[in-house]
């Protein structure tokens, strides 16, 4: 069976526990839909595109395979999954699923990291040129902020052109439900915003905190998104969290080492492709320029597909994600 009624708290609970994937509370945004079986503990998050369901991730329960099986005649073949995990690809290639590794993911081990030495000096330097300009940086409450959070997002994406459009789905999203559960720093300077970080809880093996959904004002100083970052670092090594992570990437950090056997030659070779002279569909080399700054690791992250890889399957990821 399957039910958009199901209480986004029972989700949440299943994705804390049987979530390895550090984006996992993406599940929780608002406009996923979510399929449940008559015995079975656990649930699917996924999205409609065209003829296709487009699954976040794998399967939140003890039994993902079985989930899977169920989820796979429910949908009658026509799914396509994006970014399953390491950890994932045997469950989705044991039940028939092409499995193509289709970008990374990057985290930063909190216990060790410092700003120190000479790796991190032009990071240094871009923190301390936003904060010569006036920047203040705290954490505060999304209610009291979420006007001025709305108007920096309108601005921001009067910035990318006309045409542009939020995304969705494999980003975060301020308000809903769960609010209480992510955290925000923001970026002022004369008392008005002019950057923010929402947090997500990341669960699993490598707990911590994702770096989520993140904005600034196209007028704003360099440095700002970093000097926000390094602030809630310090806060949350403060508080004993482990990692912190930066979430997905696609066309990034690929490697044929890191194929299953069941993937498509030729969808790798189109994912390499992508990742050389993608920037038109997808500007990774600028979130990986971000990312790379911090010195994270890298994970591999999957697409799989129902049956043979499938370019029309592909393209109702980027339509799930309200990026067609």
């Amino acid at each position: 069976m399957t039910t958009a009624a199901v209480e986004i708290d029972s989700v949440h609970s299943l994705v804390a526990a049987y979530g390895d994937n550090p984006s996992a509370f993406l599940a929780l945004n608002s406009g996923n839909e979510h399929f449940t079986a008559p015995g079975l503990e656990g649930v699917v998050v996924y999205r409609r595109a065209g003829r296709h369901l487009v699954v976040f991730g794998a399967p939140f329960g003890p039994d993902p395979a079985a989930l899977l099986r169920a989820f796979t005649s429910f949908a009658r073949g026509r799914v396509v999954a994006i970014q399953a995990q390491s950890s994932d690809v045997d469950t989705y290639a044991s039940a028939g699923y092409t499995v193509n590794q289709v970008g990374a993911s990057y985290a930063v081990d909190l216990a060790p990291f410092t700003l120190r030495g000479s790796r991190f000096v032009r990071l240094r330097n871009k923190i301390s040129r936003a904060t010569r300009s006036g920047l203040v940086v705290r954490e505060v409450p999304y209610a009291s902020w979420s006007s001025a959070v709305a108007a920096l997002d309108a601005e921001w994406l009067r910035g990318k052109g006309k045409h542009a459009k939020p995304l969705e789905f494999l980003v975060g999203e301020c308000g809903g439900p769960v609010q209480s559960s992510r955290r925000l720093f923001v970026g002022t300077i004369d008392g008005s915003l002019v950057g923010y970080i929402s947090y997500s809880p990341a669960y699993g093996s490598r707990p911590g905190w994702l770096h989520d959904l993140s904005r600034r004002l196209p007028s704003a100083p360099p440095g700002v998104m970093e000097a926000i970052n390094a602030s809630a670092i310090s806060v949350f090594r403060g508080e004993g969290a482990t990692w912190l992570h930066f979430g997905f990437t696609p066309f990034t950090g690929l490697s044929g080492g890191l194929e299953h056997p069941s993937h498509s030659g030729w969808f790798e070779w189109l994912v390499g492709v992508l990742g050389r002279r993608g920037a038109a569909v997808y500007p990774a080399a600028t979130q990986l320029a971000y990312k790379s700054k911090w010195g994270p690791v890298v994970s591999p992250e999957y697409v799989a597909f129902s049956g043979r890889a499938s370019l029309v399957g592909f393209l109702q990821v980027f339509r799930a994600s309200n990026a067609l």
